[in-house]
């Protein structure tokens, strides 16, 4: 496992992460013991860089997070998120980017998690009626007292990226980015890399659809959120399902799982992209971090665009785009 720097001020991440989330909320059934066995097996395989936030769970993935790198702090490049607010009713969100907020949440997340600092902080979604600026300041504070080491946004937009960065050095921008989700590409890239700021690409498996084990949506557990996801519904999942079966004869060639293949796209980005594919499993996390040894050809990249073409995919990422910052 190699490492890739995210930013210019220091922070350096393995070159894969893994994504903690559905280890306690979204994907179905849990399995706590087998959630801290895969992220002993990722640090083990040398996975170092962690990433969860308040809101899944909500809470319970940073505690779970936090009892599984016990002992092994050293080991750990642990990022979290801050900024999406639950209510009682799982519908229901609203997102806080308030000053004091923004202290109050990372004071609990370090509780929950064990630690004294994280080495990444994000804000999870940006507040609108917050001025970018102040709730940087109020993260920057953190910074500065050692209660985060770096800062990161997420989904966030050009100018507000601009704006934070001028408030704080912002170390890494996290949005989804894929095969089947290339937006960043147009503008979100192109305004980190002129920044130096590190990107960080959250389902590189398009959440799962790209692993090709999903075939309908009865493979899918009653509480899966993605049976609400307008890329899992009617005609746009036998469109995207076609898309990915052009995709599987490339990697079959290769002796890969679409999967690897997914992520050694990603992986060839650029030396400033990280993937962070979630699994809370040991088999699926082993099957992922080997993509790091996969190298695509020039002509199979060629293919691979061919096949899966920038744009290609049907349905919005989610049934509520409100709330990514445009």
């Amino acid at each position: 496992m190699e490492t890739r720097k995210l930013g210019t001020q220091g922070l350096e991440v393995s070159e894969v992460g893994l994504g903690c989330m559905g280890m306690s909320e979204f994907y179905g059934g849990r399995d706590e013991d087998e959630a801290v066995a895969t992220i002993h097996r990722a640090l083990e395989l040398g996975v170092s860089f962690l990433d969860t936030a308040d809101m899944y769970g909500p809470f319970t993935n940073e505690e779970l997070v936090g009892r599984a790198i016990a002992g092994r702090r050293d080991q750990v490049v642990l990022a979290t998120k801050f900024g999406v607010v639950r209510s009682d009713d799982p519908h229901v969100r609203s997102i806080n980017g308030k000053p004091e907020y923004v202290r109050t949440a990372c004071e609990g997340s370090l509780r929950r998690l064990g630690v004294d600092h994280v080495d990444l902080y994000y804000q999870h979604r940006v507040d609108t009626d917050v001025p970018i600026e102040e709730t940087v300041g109020a993260m920057a504070e953190l910074v500065h007292e050692g209660k985060a080491r770096y800062l990161g946004l997420s989904e966030a937009a050009p100018d507000t990226i601009r704006r934070a960065h001028a408030v704080h050095p912002i170390s890494a921008l996290q949005t989804e980015y894929s095969l089947w989700t290339r937006d960043p590409e147009d503008e979100i890239l192109p305004t980190v890399r002129e920044l130096g700021i590190g990107f960080v690409a959250y389902s590189p498996l398009g959440r799962g659809f790209l692993s090709g084990e999903i075939r309908s949506l009865d493979d899918l557990e009653e509480d899966d959120f993605r049976r609400f996801s307008p890329r899992f519904q009617g005609d746009n999942f036998e469109h995207n399902h076609d898309l990915l079966d052009r995709v599987r004869e490339i990697a079959k060639e290769k002796s890969i799982t679409t999967a690897q293949l997914a992520i050694a796209w990603v992986l060839s980005r650029g030396e400033d992209v990280v993937p962070i594919p979630g699994t809370k499993r040991r088999r699926y996390l082993e099957e992922n971090v080997a993509a790091v040894a996969i190298r695509l050809s020039e002509d199979e990249l060629a293919r691979i665009e061919e096949a899966f073409p920038k744009g290609a995919t049907s349905g919005d990422r989610y049934p509520d785009m409100s709330t990514v910052d445009r």
